[in-house]
């Protein structure tokens, strides 16, 4: 079944007391854990980010959803174009039916480059990432020059801010960081046989992932390294499409959609977490996307009268170990975790008065931090709309697919 990804007008996640009920009444057969998307806010995202985007067109970040059926969905959206992979191998399964996809990140999979090399059509439709001439030199040592197609590349700007009180502000990507860095390795690749530089990209973590509702630091700091970025960005690209003859100018991701398609030097922006709409993305001041993707736990036990145990829960997202990182109860509202105990392996109890009411088999629903980390826990998708299961579809782990 293809997805169809509709406008909507109506907000019912905005009204929790019906809306997880809802789904609990879509999916009362089921037997947890599962998790859900719905197809009407996840439409509601997809929509909200093009109009964020102003026009400019969005590459969706694959790492964000990790699940072939909701990328299709959103591709055939026009506005959307090309996908932002996050392993080579990855982009090689998905450019079996796709025919513009990046890797986010540089690559040491001898086996992938060869298979990469070696096939012609493969190798019109993949980009990988170089922030170096030692990653020149490695794809090099794996198939020659001479014995290979052309292997496209992208070179990747470092975007993070640095001030005299903040220091680095940012994440820890590539080693260019002004325009002399990147003339210099665009000269390198563009005098390499076997490679053809064709994109640039600028990923400003900064802005794009922090959430900054009633954080008036660092909405300045944002503004103040959305400036300074715009600058170096445009020198940067300038002088690189001075050296080769450029298809793309990549930056931003879902928080910074407004900042970036403001840069004119940016031609399309990479973005995908606010397609299903994670806990993360609640905390931004700008923008509010629905909840489109959660999960269902089951009560299988009650140690004492306010509180119920969960099986499962321990599903943790990345980024500095925290508080933070765990996914959250959302219905019934107002539980919280045990502190010594937290979201567990197994066992997750969850305490409160909505946990009094809680018996055996009821579901205890659960938002995740980040997008698509939650489908590496799933084998499929429930996709609910108009209160009823339209489908099933799988993810990558269902499919069979692990790549990181």
């Amino acid at each position: 079944m293809t997805l169809v990804l509709t406008p909507q007008q109506a907000q019912p996640w905005r009204t929790p007391e019906t809306w997880w009920p809802a789904l609990t009444a879509a999916t009362a057969e089921l037997d947890p854990p599962y998790g859900v998307i719905s197809l009407e806010a996840l439409a509601a995202n997809a929509h909200d980010m093009l109009a964020r985007a102003q026009g400019t067109p969005i590459r969706v970040a694959s790492k964000s959803v990790r699940v072939r059926e909701v990328l299709d969905a959103v591709l055939a959206l026009p506005g959307y174009r090309g996908i932002l992979a996050y392993t080579l191998p990855e982009a090689l399964w998905l450019a079996e039916t796709h025919d513009d996809v990046v890797v986010g990140y540089p690559t040491a999979d001898r086996g992938a480059i060869a298979t990469l090399a070696a096939d012609e059509r493969l190798a019109s439709r993949v980009t990988i990432m170089v922030d170096s001439v030692e990653q020149l030199d490695f794809v090099d040592g794996v198939v020659a020059p001479s014995a290979r197609a052309d292997i496209r590349v992208c070179l990747e700007l470092d975007a993070s801010y640095r001030n005299l009180l903040l220091g680095h502000v940012g994440v820890r990507r590539s080693p260019v960081r002004e325009a002399s860095d990147a003339a210099a390795l665009a000269a390198e690749v563009a005098k390499r046989p076997g490679f053809r530089l064709v994109g640039v990209m600028a990923y400003e973590a900064q802005i794009a992932g922090v959430g900054n509702r009633g954080k008036a630091l660092i909405r300045m700091m944002q503004k103040a390294s959305a400036a300074e970025l715009r600058e170096r960005r445009g020198a940067v690209v300038a002088v690189v499409r001075g050296i080769a003859e450029l298809e793309f100018v990549n930056g931003g991701g879902t928080g910074s959609l407004e900042s970036t398609h403001d840069d004119p030097s940016v031609t399309e922006i990479a973005a995908g977490s606010g397609l299903f709409g994670p806990l993360l993305f609640d905390g931004y001041e700008h923008f509010r996307p629905a909840p489109a993707a959660s999960f269902a736990l089951n009560v299988v036990r009650r140690p004492t009268p306010d509180i119920a145990t969960v099986l499962g829960g321990g599903w943790i997202a990345s980024g500095p170990a925290g508080a933070d990182r765990l996914p959250r109860p959302v219905w019934p509202e107002g539980l919280s975790y045990l502190p010594r105990e937290a979201a567990g392996e197994v066992q997750t109890p969850v305490r409160g008065e909505a946990a009094r009411d809680l018996r055996v088999g009821d579901r205890v629903w659960f938002r995740h931090v980040k997008a698509g980390e939650l489908s590496e826990h799933l084998d499929a998708f429930q996709v609910v709309q108009d209160g009823r299961i339209l489908t099933t579809i799988p993810t990558y782990r269902g499919e069979g697919k692990v790549f990181l």
